[in-house]
């Protein structure tokens, strides 16, 4: 199952230029099963009052695809007097969107220095195998470690309860006619893959929170019940490779049991649809 993860800066280019089909063109040429997108937005001025979200789904047909607003405010006009000025993540998958919800992070509200409400965004969806998985497309805080840390703290929780919790639904009802239980239960698996744009390097205490801290002797210590980063499951070292400027922000994690089935990693240093980079991640599931 392929997985690629990019933060498309809403479609503004190296060269200057708003062009979604150039993003577009850019995830398709890898032929990913879901894909994780960071910064999509609707109708910001900046980028043309467009509705980013349904143009690239228009792009790319074959997919399903959910959006989760982390910026959500009122842009209404005389035309359409309900529009929504936002900015967030968005999830595509070839298969069906079993289930999805959208986790706002916790916020540090700064005095002066700009700082935005952030998410995880989650999507239930089925790999070509028929295995159920969990996929969130993530954006955390561009500020400072102190602002990423109490996100990365809700990650591993919204990652840890995600089970017991169960699907969007569960359980029975005493009265069955009341259509509560129509269509299958959505399933709730343990397995998932967290892919986004973190804004912080393996070197960052973020990083040891997410996938285990750094020993001289014996290395990365990862929990067997934790998240892995993919790109070093693949066989690079952990401080190879850069997906925005010189630094490695963007990633794909998945859980820890699936790191022998983490087969190929690499990230796109030939597209130029962003200040980002593409991620591309294949997992034997």
């Amino acid at each position: 199952m392929r997985f690629l993860t990019y933060n498309i800066q809403y479609g503004l280019g190296e060269d200057g230029r708003f062009d979604l089909a150039r993003i577009a063109g850019e995830i398709l040429r890898h032929e990913p099963d879901v894909v994780g997108l960071q910064e999509v937005e609707r109708y910001w001025k900046r980028s043309g009052e467009r509705d980013q979200p349904a143009e690239l789904a228009a792009l790319m047909p074959g997919y399903y695809w959910v959006y989760g607003a982390n910026l959500d405010m009122h842009a209404g006009n005389g035309e359409q007097p309900n529009r929504r000025r936002q900015f967030g993540t968005m999830i595509l998958s070839r298969s069906p969107i079993l289930s999805s919800r959208n986790f706002p992070l916790p916020k540090f509200g700064t005095l002066s220095q700009h700082s935005i409400q952030q998410g995880a965004l989650e999507a239930v969806v089925e790999s070509p195998k028929g295995m159920p998985i969990r996929v969130y497309s993530v954006h955390l805080s561009h500020l400072a470690p102190e602002t990423r840390l109490p996100q990365v703290e809700a990650i591993l929780e919204i990652d840890r309860r995600a089970y017991a919790e169960g699907g969007a639904w569960c359980g029975g009802h005493p009265d069955p006619a009341a259509g509560w239980t129509e269509g299958e239960i959505p399933p709730m698996p343990r397995e998932s893959v967290w892919m986004g744009d973190f804004n912080f390097t393996v070197d960052s205490e973020e990083y040891a929170r997410l996938v285990g801290p750094l020993t001289p002797r014996h290395g990365r210590l990862v929990n067997r019940d934790g998240l892995i980063d993919c790109w070093v499951a693949a066989g690079h070292d952990e401080r190879e490779g850069a997906s925005c400027g010189d630094m490695r922000i963007d990633y794909v994690f998945c859980s820890a049991w699936l790191a022998d089935r983490v087969r190929r990693a690499e990230i796109d240093t030939a597209a130029r649809g962003s200040d980002h980079r593409p991620v591309i991640v294949e997992i034997g599931i």
